[in-house]
C-alpha cells in the first residue's frame, strides 16, 4: 500500500533541528504499516534533511558550526541576489541533501537508538518548510 501526504515544519532558526517526533506526529497512518519505507523529500533548496545524533543537543550547534568553517558566507558567490546567506545555504542543502528513506517497523521508525531527524536550515531568515512524506509498505 502507498500513501502520500505532504506536511509543514514549522519556522525554525538557522541550525541544525530535531524533528522526528513533528514529523512523526504528523503522520498518524504509520502506525498501519507492519513493514515499509518512509521517504522524506523536502521541497527546498537552502535547507536539508538527515539522520544523526538525537540526544545530545551539542552536536547540532557543531554541526552548524562545522558546516559553517566548510561553507563560509563570506566567498565572492555571484548569486548574492537574496542575501549573503543563500549561496552558502544552497552548497550545504546539496552537500546534505533534500531526501531520506527511513525503515518502519511495526509501526514505528525503525532508526537506531541515537538517530534522529534534523532539518538543517541554512538561512538567517527562513519560513516554514514543506516535505513530501511517501509511505510504502505492508499493512496490518
Amino acid at each position: 500500500m502507498w500513501t502520500q501526504k505532504t506536511i509543514q515544519i514549522t519556522k525554525k532558526s538557522r541550525g541544525f533541528h530535531l524533528v522526528t517526533r513533528e514529523i512523526v506526529e504528523s503522520l498518524p497512518e504509520l502506525q498501519n504499516y507492519r513493514v515499509g519505507i518512509l521517504h522524506l523529500f523536502l521541497k527546498h533548496t537552502s535547507a536539508s534533511i538527515s539522520l544523526n545524533e538525537n540526544f545530545d543537543p551539542t552536536v547540532r550547534a557543531d554541526m552548524e558550526d562545522s558546516f559553517n568553517r566548510i561553507v563560509p558566507q563570506d566567498l565572492p558567490y555571484r548569486h548574492d541576489m537574496e542575501g549573503p546567506d543563500d549561496m552558502p545555504a544552497h552548497v550545504k542543502s546539496t552537500l546534505i541533501g533534500a531526501s531520506l528513506s527511513i525503515p518502519i517497523t511495526n509501526g514505528q521508525l525503525n532508526m537506531g537508538t541515537w538517530q534522529g531527524i534534523y532539518l538543517c536550515e541554512h538561512r538567517d531568515r527562513a519560513g516554514s518548510r514543506k516535505i513530501v512524506c511517501t509511505i510504502q509498505g505492508a499493512t496490518n
